[in-house]
């Protein structure tokens, strides 16, 4: 089962689990064998007859993903709500709060930087790091929440808006991939991917040209800004459906339970994406 996806593309067990007779689980790492239906592992004469200290360490199924995006995200709002807390009012009493709103851009910067760095080390690990997965929900966390003050001092309520959003995509997504029954082929994963890289890459590009005082108007308040913003969106709906249909392929490959973290970082990447886009998108239409 070959993954395009950089999530998933350094994980052995979603790229080369493969099926042999009977239904047996075949991992790369030992070629160690799984126990399937039919197999003497599932009689019960057999039980207790097995190996000391083998150790069954579980399957990944959809509750296990679940569980593990729940404190994910969970970690994401802890921290969001944190720093929301510390950073205090940016307005008060119709007044523009200097030092709150500087807080608020530093922890943007190195909530954002940390996450960044985390998300890559994540993507292109071999044996995901359920604490890396977490830290990485945390540094997230911290950059969301600075960056939800900003929008929120000049635009009330946009925040919630921009949560209740999020969450409406991300249930219309999950409906549409069940219930139209949507299946994802390889040239629909490579597209993802790549476009996926591609705005991380003008993002980046972006943020150089910033520091030479030059303002892209791909992140700005213009029908270009929009546009590109809700074509992250767009793509942040896309990602959510290459994260379903990863999460189906694992649960019937049987690959370990740990894989629920590598499964729920890529659902609250493909989150953070849209609810960041979503709020831009809110943004410019109310400026307007």
């Amino acid at each position: 089962m070959r993954s395009n996806n950089p999530v998933f593309t350094r994980s052995e067990e979603f790229n080369r689990a493969s099926s042999n007779a009977y239904g047996n689980q075949t991992y790369a790492g030992g070629g160690q064998t799984y126990p399937g239906y039919g197999d003497a592992g599932s009689d019960p004469s057999q039980w207790g007859t097995g190996t000391p200290g083998q150790v069954d360490q579980g399957r990944m199924t959809v509750d296990t993903v679940v569980q593990k995006t729940a404190i994910s995200v969970a970690l994401v709002f802890a921290a969001a709500f944190a720093t929301w807390w510390w950073i205090g009012d940016v307005v008060e009493n119709n007044f523009l709060n200097e030092d709150a709103l500087g807080r608020a851009y530093m922890l943007t910067m190195l909530g954002a930087g940390g996450a960044f760095i985390l998300s890559l080390v994540n993507s292109f690990k071999r044996v995901i790091s359920p604490a890396l997965v977490m830290i990485f929900a945390l540094a997230e966390g911290v950059a969301l929440g600075a960056l939800s003050k900003v929008f929120e001092a000049q635009f009330p309520g946009i925040v919630t808006s921009a949560v209740l959003g999020t969450f409406a995509a991300f249930a219309g997504t999950l409906a549409a991939y069940k219930f139209l029954n949507i299946k994802v082929g390889d040239k629909f994963r490579r597209g993802v991917v790549a476009a996926m890289f591609g705005m991380v890459g003008l993002g980046l590009l972006s943020l150089v040209l910033s520091l030479f005082g030059i303002q892209s108007p791909l992140y700005g308040d213009g029908p270009i800004g929009f546009v590109f913003a809700a074509a992250g969106l767009v793509l942040g709906i896309f990602m959510l459906i290459l994260d379903f249909d990863y999460v189906e392929q694992g649960v019937a490959a049987g690959l370990p339970e740990r894989e629920s973290w590598r499964a729920a970082f890529g659902l609250t990447v493909s989150l953070v994406w849209i609810y960041t886009n979503l709020l831009r998108i809110l943004a410019i239409l109310r400026g307007d």
